[in-house]
């Protein structure tokens, strides 16, 4: 059981004044049976007052808009966590061929993590991804799902620049690189083709204390923005979580914010506004374990939080206006 500390602040500046900002953001973690988020605050610089909503995958939307004229805009969210259980992968011993003959069960229940979609294609690229994770599986769903991912840390190189936030599957089977957000859609394509429901999961990842090239990895990817990785759900086991992207479990050290198909449906800033003026894009994340007077991480001593209750929010007119968001490293 560990206690996390998160800052989360993306700042945008423009080349020259913009109004009419409508802005949603996803950043307050999952509070359920693994994972409580202790408090939750979320400020914007020009001031705002903003609305809250669950949206249909269970996350929580913040909205808040900039009418005024403005040349910066800062968001900034602070959060505190406690992780209860490593969602480590589950047990289960379904075979493969049971997983075929429950296809249509499992399409008609599950259709949203199991259809294509823009970032997830379906592409022949993928043919010879699955097969290899077939053969390496030992004939069963879960042994599928950890060689698929095993096989995308592999085969494909985590090089930032390599792709950008709007990139499909198709760049990064081009191109053999990616970032996590790339990694992530690659194992969804994986498993949804091979008829397992898959979903994409937005967080954090609390980088450990070590060295060694898994530590460099880990900085890398946990220091700079929001992290990524997939759930594939087994038929006797349930949503079990894994990273393509380290090449190891999802553990206590994984932080989940959001749930959904793809990277489209939990973009962690999102918005839009009215001007002609170009535009500069910085993240800045802070993820780290609370310690004690020792300097030790601090476990087993959070208190419970408070939850706030979704409210229903109308969501504002939006007229054409200039796009603004964030690629997942």
């Amino acid at each position: 059981m560990n206690r996390y500390h998160l800052t989360h602040v993306t700042d945008f500046s423009y080349d020259g004044p913009v109004s009419e900002s409508y802005n949603e953001v996803r950043l307050r973690p999952i509070h359920d049976d693994k994972q409580t988020c202790v408090s939750f605050r979320l400020t914007t610089n020009p001031n705002s007052r903003g609305t809250a909503y669950l949206d249909a995958f269970g996350n929580w939307v913040h909205q808040f808009n900039i009418l005024a004229e403005h040349r910066h805009l800062q968001v900034e969210a602070k959060c505190v966590v406690l992780a209860h259980d490593a969602a480590a992968l589950p047990s289960d011993d379904t075979t493969l061929a049971e997983l075929d003959s429950r296809r249509e069960e499992l399409y008609d229940e599950y259709f949203d993590f199991v259809a294509p979609s823009a970032y997830v294609p379906h592409l022949p690229g993928l043919a010879e991804l699955i097969e290899t994770a077939e053969q390496n599986s030992g004939g069963t769903v879960a042994g599928f799902a950890q060689a698929a991912s095993d096989l995308i840390h592999e085969r494909f190189r985590y090089v930032k620049g390599a792709t950008h936030v709007q990139s499909s599957i198709a760049d990064s089977l081009s191109v053999g690189a990616g970032v996590c957000q790339d990694f992530a859609h690659l194992l969804l394509g994986v498993a949804r083709m091979r008829g397992l429901p898959s979903r994409y999961v937005s967080g954090y990842m609390v980088q450990e204390s070590a060295e060694g090239a898994d530590a460099r990895l880990e900085e890398v990817i946990g220091g700079q923005a929001s992290h990524a990785w997939a759930e594939v759900y087994l038929p006797h086991g349930g949503w079990a979580g894994l990273d393509p992207t380290l090449g190891k479990p999802v553990s206590l050290r994984h932080v989940r914010v959001a749930y959904g198909r793809d990277y489209n449906d939990v973009a962690p800033v999102r918005g839009i506004y009215r001007g002609e003026s170009g535009q500069r894009l910085s993240v800045d994340v802070s993820v780290r374990p609370e310690l004690n007077e020792e300097g030790h991480e601090q476990l087993n001593n959070a208190p419970d939080g408070q939850v706030e209750e979704p409210v229903a929010a109308e969501r504002p007119q939006q007229p054409a206006q200039q796009q603004q968001q964030q690629q997942q490293q």
